[in-house]
């Protein structure tokens, strides 16, 4: 049972993005206040589903207007706040400039987040969102683990500026948020590192890539076959339940691998065929050779080197620490997928069939 001051406000940083909006919802059921951090707060069209997810509940949103970019400018928002959830940050895979796009955005925000952390009095805890992408950066990368499983001991060092560069700019962060950390000791930081996050938006025409994959899932893009890539899939409202239970959870402390499912993109596109048959949805697994010739050409952001260490490797990771600490059960990965793809198709992303 989490013991849960509700007289203290939180914040929530992004509030908008797809992990936020779940938190946000689940905290406001909790009778919390949720200081909502956003870059326009005068923007109804863009929080109109966090208005809708708030009524009825016993929660109390505000907003504020900040921007990761703009130091101090999460000073208000904090005010009075005794957890910090910091959430904000890019994922996105088409770029043209890693440092502007990715790394700055992720690391000087996580400074500017926490440097205002340390001059509010009224922080005690501060939970960060990372990613697995911070402890690997190619699957290659786990056949040379303990085991050959990914644990919150391992960090990644295969990433660069031009290798997997949303990979590295995870990694930096985080490595900035527990160096920051670690020169205090009046907040905490606990550290969430989901793997790929899926699973229904309350906003369905979310931004993240997560979209972007599942669409292709289903609009024929991807009807000739997908690469054998490994990865791990986390429901998104797992892992916002994480968060919470990282913040009120007296005991919670350090890193925690958040995924449900050690799977794969055939396997994902497998855990759709049983209810969406009729749909352009891939049933077949390219050659890596093809992948390699091909991919490149049609799509910019995937490289060849990519390929080599990705397709064909197996993911696996080792979520016991987020059962055991954070008392966490995941969602099964076909439920997952399903609601996810039956919202694109309600919300026409996906032609119905």
């Amino acid at each position: 049972m989490l013991n849960i001051d509700k007289t203290r406000p939180v914040l929530v940083t992004g509030a908008t993005g797809y992990l936020a909006g779940w938190l946000v919802k689940r905290l406001l059921e909790e009778g919390l206040t949720v200081h909502a951090a956003v870059r326009d707060p005068g923007d109804v069209s863009k929080r109109a589903h966090l208005d809708q997810a708030a009524a009825g509940l016993s929660g109390t949103l505000r907003y504020f207007k900040a921007d990761l970019l703009d130091e101090g400018s999460y000073t208000q928002a904090m005010q009075g706040c005794s957890i910090v959830f910091h959430t904000a940050s890019p994922f996105k895979l088409d770029i043209r400039d890693p440092e502007r796009e990715l790394v700055a955005p992720a690391k000087l925000g996580t400074r500017n987040v926490l440097e205002t952390a340390n001059r509010t009095e009224s922080v005690r805890r501060v939970v960060l969102t990372s990613s697995c992408a911070a402890i690997y950066g190619d699957c290659a990368d786990i056949q040379n683990t303990p085991g050959q499983v990914l644990t919150e001991a391992i960090w990644n060092t295969s990433s660069s500026l031009r290798h997997v560069p949303y990979s590295y700019s995870k990694t930096v962060a985080e490595r900035e948020a527990w160096d920051i950390a670690g020169k205090q000791s009046r907040w905490d930081l606990v550290v969430i590192n989901p793997s790929l996050i899926l699973g229904p938006g309350l906003n369905p025409r979310g931004t993240s890539e997560s979209f972007n994959l599942v669409r292709q899932l289903g609009n024929g893009r991807m009807k000739a076959g997908v690469p054998d890539i490994g990865f791990g899939a986390v429901d998104v409202r797992d892992v916002a339940e994480a968060h919470l239970r990282a913040a009120y959870l007296p005991d919670a402390k350090g890193r925690h691998i958040v995924s449900g499912h050690n799977t794969s993109l055939p396997e994902i596109a497998s855990g759709l065929l049983p209810k969406y048959a009729a749909y352009p949805i891939p049933r077949r697994i390219l050659p890596k050779w093809l992948v390699w010739l091909v991919a490149p050409l049609a799509d910019k952001s995937t490289t060849r080197p990519f390929i080599a260490r990705n397709v064909g490797y197996a993911w696996r990771a080792d979520n016991g620490k987020s059962v055991r600490e954070l008392k966490m059960s995941y969602r099964p990965l076909q439920v997952t997928i399903q609601e996810m793809f039956q919202q694109m198709i309600d919300s026409d992303q996906i032609p119905r069939c």
